[in-house]
């Protein structure tokens, strides 16, 4: 099998350093459809699907493999060593922001800028640290999703995207969710919210970009804090936006945010 058809990799635009952008959960690339193509002129632009999401190949699909998040990780790095990239950018949304630093731990050569868009390392409260969520309510997030995952879907989309005053940004993340094969959105859903990657965020050394929203369900504004606190030399920007989708609700703001900090030297 090949790597790219498996991750359903596209590549455009041709510049000599390479973006790699990656979707959050019960999404695919079509969420960076308002962002990716800015870049195209300048970089070598590269968006994919995580394996078992949009039109990757569902037989690549191993529980075993993506009972955690070191699995959707080991195939950035597969696929990025099948593009020869090296010192590129990756650009990851929500749970995607930890696979990326994952990613960069297992293979620094592939990466030395991570763009971290509505990032959490860990999203249950423990201790001091706020999460946002307690145990219990992980637990209930799932069990719900396994009752009825349309119904679950009809309901936390929309209140993951926010912007209440636009609906039709919830529909499209409700039926992206939808699109999603139910057994396969509830082990990614377990891996990403019961996934503690606080340890690994001090041991990043790419260049760190954090971007947050305000009225962010998912992860606080204290949770990108804490992660620009945990990054040496990271920094955090609090977008004009709201939500926990901005690459929809506010690519605008997203691309520009984006442009400045690769445009600024190291």
């Amino acid at each position: 099998m090949s790597v790219l058809s498996r991750n359903n990799v596209k590549v455009a635009g041709s510049g000599d350093r390479t973006m790699v952008f990656a979707h959050g959960f019960g999404c695919d690339q079509a969420m960076w459809r308002f962002v990716a193509p800015h870049f195209k002129k300048n970089f070598t632009v590269v968006t994919i699907d995580h394996v078992g999401a949009g039109q990757s190949d569902l037989t690549a699909y191993d529980p075993a493999k993506y009972a955690s998040l070191d699995g959707y990780a080991a195939d950035i790095v597969d696929l990025c060593r099948e593009l020869e990239i090296r010192n590129g950018i990756f650009v990851g949304h929500s749970v995607s922001a930890m696979i990326g630093a994952l990613a960069s731990l297992k293979a620094p050569e592939i990466f030395d800028t991570l763009i971290m868009v509505c990032p959490s390392p860990r999203y249950i409260n423990d201790g001091e640290y706020v999460g946002g969520f307690e145990r219990s309510d992980i637990d209930e997030l799932l069990a719900s999703f396994a009752d009825n995952p349309l119904a679950w879907s009809a309901t936390m989309a929309p209140a993951i995207m926010g912007n209440a005053e636009r609906p039709e940004l919830g529909q499209e993340l409700t039926q992206s969710f939808c699109r999603t094969d139910p057994q396969i959105a509830l082990q990614f859903a377990r891996a990403t919210f019961t996934s503690d990657n606080r340890a690994d965020l001090p041991n990043v050394t790419a260049k760190t970009l954090i971007l947050q929203c305000r009225d962010d369900i998912i992860a606080g504004e204290n949770v990108g804090e804490y992660v620009r606190a945990h990054v040496a030399g990271s920094k955090l920007v609090l977008l004009d936006a709201t939500g926990h989708c901005p690459n929809l609700s506010a690519p605008n703001e997203v691309t520009r945010a984006i442009m400045d900090f690769v445009e600024t030297p190291a």
